[in-house]
């Protein structure tokens, strides 16, 4: 098992960095791929980026360039680095841990981009 727990979320205006933070805590955290999705009002929840256990990444061609993930292995947290805001970003943003057919979600964090 697996618990995750998301932080950072918030209201920043257009053009803005956020933080977020996922903890994660009952298992081999390096051993899992690490990922961030979003869901948006009205739309399906979706990747938006990923990290592998060797630290290879992936991002959605939309936020390439803008948002970095990367992870602490020593502190079991993958963080989401997101600049250059936009309030097409704006979305629940949910931690995802995966291993096999594992699959763990966070409660998720609203990161909400406005002015």
């Amino acid at each position: 098992q697996v618990q995750l727990v998301e932080s950072g979320g918030g209201l920043v205006q257009p053009g803005g960095s956020l933080r977020l933070s996922c903890a994660a805590s009952g298992s081999i955290f390096s051993n899992y791929y690490m990922s961030w999705h979003r869901q948006a009002p009205g739309k399906r929840r979706a990747l938006v980026a990923g990290i592998y256990s060797g630290g290879t990444t992936t991002y959605v061609d939309s936020v390439k360039g803008r948002f970095t993930i990367s992870k602490d292995n020593a502190k079991n947290t993958v963080y989401l680095q997101m600049n250059s805001l936009k309030p097409e970003d704006t979305a629940v943003y949910y931690c995802q841990a995966g291993l096999g057919i594992n699959v763990y979600w966070g409660q998720g964090t609203q990161v909400t981009v406005s002015s």
